[in-house]
């Protein structure tokens, strides 16, 4: 029964994180915390949730890349330059994200989510901050074609910080980093999104290797969830490419404050 529903839960999260940008990671890590009270899965803590979720985003990462490499949508040049500064703050996360206890876990992760959704909603009426400076990059889909520019020192910057977070809870980044790529560099939201899966499965393939070496992942729980997670991401890829730019960013904004809400409540009871 446990692995049917791991299965279930990989599929869906990684369906999700795929079509939004996010991983899954900001629903594997709140549904292991979840169900890990109850009679359905055995208990784990925060460390081990994380730890597990590391090592299932290298799979919805790799899996969602390959399918957004088809559609043509991922931006290479942004997404290396990125994780310069995401790789050694998702291994710095990581190691920061043991001293953090269930209650302090959920509160912080559930406030952060909420903030991003808030950020998001700001989106179209703030102006990109570096959208005409740095490297010009020209993008076009059935929307038409899209300028923007990458600016190499201020998105190793945000991405540094992006990269701790995520080592920190386990999500990838993609909350902070799809957001940031649209406000910061006027990146259209489905090269955001499909470079985000880039950039999620860079990184997770380093913070799994500093998981793993402090024992914070759950192989049994790991293998069942790896299934679910390869084809799901495969299906939000599919998704993504059926619908709209605004259309993405809302569902981002309410994956983010669903799952916000109910950890922050759980945090604080």
């Amino acid at each position: 029964m446990e692995w049917v529903m791991l299965l279930g839960i990989g599929l869906l999260a990684a369906a999700i994180g795929a079509l939004v940008g996010l991983g899954g990671g900001i629903i594997i890590v709140p549904a292991l915390l979840f169900l890990g009270g109850t009679v359905l899965l055995n208990p784990v803590s925060p460390q081990v949730a994380v730890g597990t979720s590391s090592v299932i985003l290298i799979v919805t990462g790799l899996s969602s890349t390959l399918a957004y490499m088809k559609q043509k949508k991922v931006d290479y040049k942004l997404g290396f330059i990125l994780f310069i500064g995401s790789a050694p703050g998702s291994i710095l996360g990581a190691w920061a994200n043991k001293g953090l206890s269930i209650d302090q876990f959920s509160l912080y992760f559930g406030l952060f989510m909420v903030f991003m959704s808030f950020v998001l909603m700001l989106k179209n009426r703030a102006k990109p901050v570096f959208g005409s400076r740095g490297i010009t990059r020209t993008f076009t889909d059935n929307e038409g074609a899209h300028t923007y520019s990458i600016e190499p020192i201020t998105g190793t910057i945000a991405s540094f910080i992006v990269g701790f977070f995520g080592g920190l809870f386990g999500i990838g980044g993609g909350s902070l980093m799809v957001p940031a790529m649209i406000m910061l560099f006027a990146v259209p939201p489905h090269v955001a999104v499909a470079t985000s899966m880039l950039l999620i499965f860079l990184s997770a393939c380093v913070s799994s290797v500093t998981h793993v070496a402090l024992g914070n992942v759950d192989w049994i729980y790991a293998a069942a969830l790896v299934p679910g997670a390869w084809f799901g991401a495969k299906l939000g890829a599919w998704l993504n490419a059926q619908i709209a730019s605004k259309t993405v960013v809302l569902l981002l904004r309410l994956v983010l404050i669903l799952v916000g809400v109910r950890l922050i409540w759980q945090g604080i009871h």
